[in-house]
């Protein structure tokens, strides 16, 4: 009997305990790990959120820059943290959803190694190809395919740039072949020089190119026009009916993080990306801000783009290939 006691007094004091911590949160720094190298989509929006994040929290977010591996080392580093909530990661469509079908084992489970918080920007791409191609549209790509050897390039093998391509052959029907570079820089560098026909790019460095003439671009992979750029017609509006693709990335912490510090976070980054500041920096970059819809909706989003992501990689043929 008293041993249970012992136990029910123990419990209670937990219980206490846990409340007050996340009452109290945060009473240090807080790390956010981007599984990115410095100066891409993620690293700005992070750059741009974490100041007006620790203006809210009454203390310093520190970006802390961990790529490699598609972003997949950089999310392992958030799994494996302490459910504390002062180190939080932010995992995306590539190492969420994409790398799970991909690679044959990861360091982590998608659905279950965390605790999301928000959803955080979503990042759309255009399918820009050669300038000197005597391609003006999705028809004539699609006529062109049928009678020359068509190369694309990419970020890398499991990249939003290689499964878009990818996506796009399955809709279209037509036949490409993958050139993977250690970075999308490399790709788009080499579709403007001709080594490669085409590619799927991220908005931020192809915009200016396609402005200045140097690359054409053919169609937006989502079906809400760019902010900077409403002048780029959708896909799914240029003879891909459906095609609608889109990079996003989070801030999740590592799962048994208390739902208290889990809410608290949820909130206060909802507000700074409703910043209009910092929706107008965000829009700037090509990533499109997001106000996150509410904690329980993001770990069905999680499993939702696992599978949706998952059948393209089986029907592609790239299941396990890494």
């Amino acid at each position: 009997m008293k041993i249970l006691v012992r136990v029910a007094a123990a419990l209670a004091a937990l219980t206490l305990l846990g409340p007050a911590q996340a009452d109290d949160y945060p009473t240090r720094p807080i790390t956010l790990i981007v599984p990115w190298a410095p100066g891409g989509a993620v690293d700005t929006l992070a750059r741009i959120a974490a100041p007006k994040l620790s203006d809210r929290l009454g203390k310093p977010v520190i970006i802390e820059n961990r790529p490699g591996g598609g972003s997949t080392i950089g999310t392992a580093v958030g799994a494996k943290a302490a459910p504390d909530g002062y180190t939080l990661g932010m995992p995306g469509s590539g190492s969420m959803a994409i790398s799970a079908a991909m690679y044959k084992s990861l360091p982590y489970d998608p659905t279950k190694d965390f605790a999301p918080m928000a959803l955080v920007g979503r990042v759309p791409f255009v399918l820009i190809v050669n300038k000197d191609l005597p391609i003006q549209s999705v028809a004539d790509l699609i006529a062109y395919a049928k009678t020359h050897q068509l190369n694309y390039g990419s970020g890398g093998a499991g990249s939003p740039h290689h499964l878009y391509a990818e996506m796009f052959k399955l809709m279209t029907g037509i036949q490409m072949t993958h050139i993977p570079y250690k970075g999308s820089a490399d790709a788009i560098k080499d579709v403007v020089a001709g080594h490669v026909q085409l590619m799927f790019s991220d908005t931020a460095p192809s915009i200016p190119l396609i402005r200045s003439g140097a690359v054409r671009v053919l169609g937006l992979s989502t079906s809400v026009r760019l902010v900077n750029a409403p002048e780029i017609k959708p896909l799914s509006e240029m003879g891909v009916p459906g095609f609608e693709a889109a990079g996003w990335f989070m801030v999740a912490g590592s799962v048994g993080t208390p739902q208290p510090i889990v809410e608290r976070l949820h909130k206060e980054l909802r507000e700074v990306m409703g910043l209009p500041e910092v929706q107008d920096a965000v829009s700037k970059t090509g990533v499109v801000p997001v106000v996150s819809p509410p904690v329980a909706e993001l770990s069905k989003f999680i499993v939702t783009e696992k599978e949706r992501w998952g059948k393209v990689v089986q029907q592609a043929g790239l299941a396990g290939t890494q």
